[in-house]
């Protein structure tokens, strides 16, 4: 059917306002790419918005060869696999053994779950407690607090709980056991769900700051959010620079004059975001569905 007058001008006006919130979206990321890729004096004097107009890239070589930003980036992918490997297991195990009605003490052990969800202990209970398990200033303090998620655990809860259950009964009439069946049957069906998590997951494992800055000192543990949360706090460049940087072989350089703290900033963002807006298109596919399935059977 042709669509009238009316049904046009609608729809006219919602591809606007959802063209303006992507541009909205959008120009952020475009402008600090502009200041990232514009050498630092140009920049400061102001008018670069989209498009870089003194073009560099002086700004990537000071922040890719410097040694602890190298050093971030290694341990932000270290806590970002495993977190994410980590926590999924965990999710999948115990929502697998949650999905089973028979279970003893099945509705207490939800209900505990389900108040740790609602309720903490705060701050410094949970400062405490990491410290008597002895994981300030280490490198499992990325890892361990977070391998159990609640509201994973429910929505994959819910995902199994979708699967036909003669499925199931069928594959243990077989002669299939509790293992066999979340290898064979559980796992290869919540593929979906399970990218739909894993992407949720490394996003919040990736952008953590908070853990880094307040849990571990040393400085050799830190991750790139947590090294760029210092860096937009900081009022000199030779805080970016650090004792790692060849300062003399910059400084006998013409275009050291050219830098400055916001282009190294503008920087630092730019790798920092980069490489998890490069996975999301390959899981784009998967979070789709795993989203539109789990909001259907939950």
């Amino acid at each position: 059917m042709k669509p009238n007058a009316a049904e046009t001008v609608i729809q006219s006006l919602v591809v606007a306002l959802l063209a303006l919130m992507c541009l909205s979206v959008l120009y952020p990321f475009l402008y600090m790419l502009a200041i990232s890729l514009n050498e630092g004096a140009d920049a400061a004097k102001g008018g670069v918005y989209l498009l870089p107009r003194a073009f560099t890239l002086l700004n990537y070589e000071i922040v890719l060869g410097n040694e602890v930003i190298r050093h971030a980036y290694l341990i932000t992918i270290a806590r970002t696999v495993l977190g994410t490997v980590s926590g999924l297991f965990v999710t999948l195990l115990v929502a697998f053994g949650l999905s089973y009605r028979g279970l003893p003490l099945r509705g207490v052990i939800l209900s505990y779950i389900l108040i740790t969800m609602l309720f903490n202990g705060g701050l410094v209970p949970y400062y405490i407690q990491l410290n008597n398990l002895g994981l300030l200033n280490t490198f499992w303090v990325y890892i361990l607090p977070g391998m159990f998620s609640v509201w994973n655990m429910f929505v994959m809860l819910k995902f199994i709980q979708g699967i036909p259950e003669a499925l199931i009964e069928s594959a243990e009439m077989d002669g299939a056991g509790p293992v066999r069946v979340l290898l064979q049957i559980i796992i290869p069906l919540s593929k979906p769900m399970l990218a739909a998590l894993g992407l949720f997951t490394a996003v919040g494992h990736w952008n953590d700051w908070f853990t880094g800055a307040f849990f571990v000192t040393d400085q050799s543990l830190i991750p790139v959010q947590t090294f760029l949360q210092q860096l937009l706090a900081a009022s000199d460049i030779s805080a970016v620079l650090g004792s790692n940087t060849n300062q003399e072989a910059l400084a006998r350089s013409s275009q050291m004059q050219n830098i400055t703290l916001m282009s190294i900033k503008m920087a630092v963002v730019m790798v920092s975001a980069l490489p998890i807006l490069c996975v999301y298109p390959f899981l784009q596919k998967y979070f789709v569905k795993g989203v539109l399935v789990g909001s259907v059977k939950g």
